[in-house]
């Protein structure tokens, strides 16, 4: 074994050891009765002692469904799904769908689309191709590989060819060939603090951000032992500073000098490789209090620190008491990804309307209280994967032939370059991202609403064709029903995951009867065929669709 993987092997030995103790102590409370109540229900706790008014009442199971599916599994439920949920009356059942969800391919995939996202932010160009790192993530999300490790290994990717696919984190646009900016990004995304402006100087308004922190971690994202050591200097306070690689709150790494002949030696003191073993512990407070407010956000749709890269004493936690919990607990779970879902999953605050009780003022709950569940916009992937399942057009586009490179790109295509419309399911990723996500760079933590949005949704060809009937999708299914209010149903079922009200009903029927003037008597198949178009598509774009809500 090189002495490297040595190393990393001895500190992997060590959270096993650390691990087994955490396992047998919790047994051991168990057995005493000695454990505090489920997650869950402290969530709820510190949520409702600072709430300040009234709460909403639960979703509805239509409404949780929804909700749930979009979040670990990356797209609303089909129609059959929706329908048998609500008529199943077993009292366990949300619970039950949480377990199945989380264990299901789906949910692999929704963490990879989103932590890809948040992590690469949309930027392009890495050694590693997109379809390997695509891999490595959904199959260490859907392995339940603990969190701390995943993100140690994309600090650090050995030569193993399992851990290839993790140097994108690394590369991607170019970042480790330019420290500042690798070192900006491993602060954001990592540690919760955006110091960009302390590398020339302590950052003016903030006093948590300092320039010897940011030369701490810039010391650390060198490649060899005799890089580690940086100098720094103020551009407001003369006098040169130097510092070995340092975490926030920590003390520096002593790195040793090395003679020409100690080359082995030197491998284990890569500062890489010791980011990757300091970095992602349960000891460095700033990454465990990231991580649960990330994974917070993806459930919430708002951090307790927000935006996420801002955590410091100006800009305090709106619940500081639960992210404590959240952190605390997280790392003595292990850093348990799918046990920490599941139990904000199972807290009233995420199963609740995202309707007040009637008579409470709007404006008397901000997004901050989670007095009700804050909408969400779907991201661009979890739209992409709802409307083809909710036209019907999912298993079409999944057993279409995917070339081995994507010639298509969503700009020529909406400027017209490129006449013919994605034909798979990659092809429409890359659209569905152009056109809803962030430009490159830009992290996507608020809705950000477009007029191109718009346009795509009212006027965009290959939606239009979605809604077109052939090969069994929602458009076939629909004409081959005669009754118009079962049709009604079917169509809220598959696009919206609920029957429609009595409301709903009366509108679409109105809708979707053709007018009859002295002129004409009677209107063409065709008409009729295009109102019902017309309405699946007005759902498709409706608010209720594109919030998960």
């Amino acid at each position: 074994m090189s002495r490297p993987c040595a190393f990393f092997g001895l500190f992997i030995l060590g959270v096993s050891f650390f691990a087994l103790n955490a396992s047998m102590a919790i047994r051991y409370a168990h057995a005493q009765g000695e454990l505090p109540p489920p997650l869950h229900e402290r969530i709820d706790r510190e949520i409702e002692t600072r709430a300040g008014g009234p709460v909403a009442e639960p979703a509805n199971d239509a409404e949780f469904f929804r909700r749930v599916s979009l979040d670990l599994a990356g797209m609303i439920p089909t129609a059959d799904e929706a329908q048998a949920f609500a008529a199943d009356p077993s009292p366990g059942k949300r619970s039950q769908v949480i377990d199945r969800l989380l264990a299901s391919p789906e949910f692999g995939r929704r963490m990879q689309e989103a932590f890809s996202a948040m992590l690469l932010e949309r930027r392009a160009g890495s050694p590693v191709a997109d379809a390997e790192w695509n891999r490595f993530l959904r199959d260490s999300f859907h392995a339940n590989k603990p969190w701390d490790q995943l993100v140690r290994e994309l600090l650090f990717a050995d030569d193993s060819d399992a851990l290839k696919p993790a140097r994108k984190f690394l590369s991607v646009a170019g970042r480790d060939k330019n420290p500042h900016q690798l070192t900006q990004d491993v602060a954001r995304l990592l540690l919760g603090r955006s110091i960009m402006c302390a590398q020339c100087h302590d950052h003016p308004t903030v006093d948590d951000y300092s320039q010897a922190e940011y030369f701490g971690l810039y010391s650390y994202l060198q490649d060899k032992p005799e890089q580690a050591k940086s100098e720094f200097e103020s551009v407001f306070v003369a006098g040169k500073k130097e510092t070995f690689p340092r975490l926030p709150g920590k003390e520096p790494v002593t790195i040793p000098v090395f003679m020409k002949d100690q080359a082995e030696q030197a491998k284990a003191f890569r500062p890489r490789l010791l980011l990757a073993r300091d970095l992602p512990t349960a000891d460095n407070p700033l990454f465990v209090r990231n991580s649960v407010n990330r994974f917070w956000f993806l459930m919430l749709g708002r951090g307790l620190v927000h935006p996420l890269d801002l955590d410091h004493a100006g800009n305090p936690p709106s619940h500081p008491e639960l992210l404590a919990l959240l952190a605390q607990d997280f790392a003595a779970h292990r850093f348990d990804v799918k046990y920490l879902l599941k139990e904000i999953a199972l807290s009233r605050v995420y199963q609740r309307s995202s309707r007040l009780p009637t008579g409470v003022p709007v404006d008397s709950a901000g997004p901050t209280t989670y007095r009700v569940f804050n909408p969400k916009p779907l991201s661009p992937e979890q739209l992409a994967w709802s409307m083809l399942r909710a036209t019907g057009n999912q298993p079409r586009f999944e057993q279409a032939r995917t070339p081995e490179k994507m010639e298509f790109g969503w700009y020529n295509y909406i400027n017209g370059r490129i006449a013919t419309p994605p034909a798979n399911v990659p092809e429409v990723l890359d659209l569905f991202v152009g056109v809803f996500g962030n430009p490159p760079g830009e992290p996507e933590m608020e809705f950000n609403p477009s007029m191109g949005q718009a346009l795509f949704v009212l006027n965009e060809r290959l939606v239009l064709q979605w809604l077109e009937p052939r090969d069994g999708n929602l458009a076939a299914q629909l004409r081959s029903i005669t009754d118009r209010d079962e049709r009604i149903r079917a169509a809220h079922w598959a696009v919206l995951g609920r029957a429609p009200t009595a409301s709903d009903l009366a509108i679409a029927a109105e809708f979707v009867t053709p007018a009859v003037t002295p002129a004409t008597t009677a209107t063409t198949a065709a008409a009729t065929d295009q109102l019902w178009t017309d309405y699946v598509w007005a759902l498709l774009a409706s608010d209720e669709f594109r919030m998960n809500h």
